[in-house]
């Protein structure tokens, strides 16, 4: 565990004095305490329901500059768990609706967000300059793609999750032979043994008591005070009132992850918002004699990353990578042109395309993604 070594403040306002007074009055934080919290870092990934509770309280208790990483949008069925936005923040970038909430409660502390999806490509350059890694997300591809960074990077990473009335808490990579995700979870969860969103819920005060809880062991890491989760995963049942604490143990074959690309179909997740959103599809064949017979009506829209578009692309497509899909100039820009034209969607293979309609269908935007993508594609055009 490395912790920045740049002191940045080396005393406490008039007003921090005064609005940290509980904390100081405490021997375990006191003056000295709270110079740490407000010289140090911490990144939240995800501003859902975990991370609403999360970044309220770590904004509350002076924690210098925090970071948030999320790329959706405020949904009317957010607000039963997601406090940190309202009626009012609907439709906004939940980065943007949660930064001006905290920086309304502590102005004194510095908030950077990241309007981007948590990728292998961007993980590393997104939490490399924070102190402590907070896992608020919602999909197993995201939580393990955190966890191999933190280990890459040699950062704490503070673990959280919520299914209906139960939640865990765990530290991960707090030390040299600390546990980590993949010691829990050696192999990502099977996705058909996973419950839909519909089928199991969530209960509000669920993701609060462990959005909470994760932050207690980010203060106590930051204060190096008290008994950590290092080691443990503390199991939380709000319906039967019943807590539970595991230990776990550290394999170092887990520990030998060395470069995140390698596990790239690993991290790849559907998510339970998408998993039962149905699309529309075409073929190759169909596609190539819309393509030949109506080219201004056609949006094609190619959702590889920028590298492949340029090594080979189809005539007249945009390039819109899937991580940035649904940035808010990209969506505009898909629902203006949606009205005077055929949208389809096109990857490499097929897969990526049939979740960027699955995104899209979830803005009221209808596309079609292509079968086979731009393999298939180009060989039906070749012919």
């Amino acid at each position: 565990m490395k912790f920045s070594k740049n002191i940045k403040f080396n005393f406490l306002t008039t007003e921090e004095q005064e609005r940290y007074q509980k904390h100081l009055t405490l021997k375990e934080i006191g003056n000295e305490g709270q110079l740490k919290l407000k010289n140090s870092s911490v990144i939240c990934i995800g501003a859902g329901g975990l991370g609403s509770s999360v970044l309220i309280y770590l904004a509350a208790a002076g924690i210098g500059k925090i970071g948030i990483a999320d790329n959706d949008f405020v949904e009317k069925s957010n607000l039963q768990r997601q406090i940190i936005h309202e009626t009012n923040t609907i439709g906004n970038l939940k980065i943007d609706s949660a930064k001006k909430r905290i920086k309304r409660l502590n102005p004194n502390i510095e908030v950077i967000t990241f309007n981007k999806r948590i990728t292998s490509k961007n993980v590393i350059e997104i939490i490399k300059e924070f102190d402590i890694v907070c896992d608020c997300s919602d999909n197993f591809g995201t939580r393990y793609l955190i966890n191999d960074a933190c280990l890459i990077l040699n950062k704490p990473l503070v673990f959280g999750s919520v299914q209906g009335f139960e939640g865990q808490v765990s530290v991960f990579n707090l030390y040299e032979n600390s546990p980590n995700l993949r010691d829990l979870l050696p192999e990502s969860p099977v996705q058909n043994a996973i419950p839909s969103c519909a089928e199991y819920g969530v209960m509000g005060v669920s993701t609060g008591l462990i959005g909470i809880l994760q932050v207690n062991e980010i203060i106590k890491i930051i204060l190096k005070k008290g008994e950590t989760l290092n080691g443990k995963i503390l199991v939380f049942n709000l319906l039967d009132i019943n807590m539970k604490k595991l230990h776990l143990k550290s394999d170092p074959v887990n520990k030998k992850i060395k470069n995140l690309s390698e596990f790239e179909d690993f991290y790849y997740d559907d998510g339970c918002t998408e998993k039962n959103i149905e699309i529309e599809s075409i073929n190759a064949i169909e596609f190539n004699s819309l393509y030949k017979s109506k080219p201004n009506r056609i949006l094609l829209i190619d959702v590889r990353e920028n590298k492949e578009f340029s090594n080979s692309s189809i005539e007249g497509s945009v390039s819109i990578p899937l991580s940035n899909l649904k940035q808010e100039s990209d969506l505009k820009f898909i629902q203006k042109m949606s009205l005077m034209k055929e949208v389809f969607t096109i990857c490499q293979t097929g897969k990526r395309s049939e979740k960027a309609s699955k995104i899209l269908s979830k803005f009221k935007i209808q596309s079609k993604s292509i079968e086979g993508g731009i393999e298939k594609v180009k060989k039906i055009f070749s012919n």
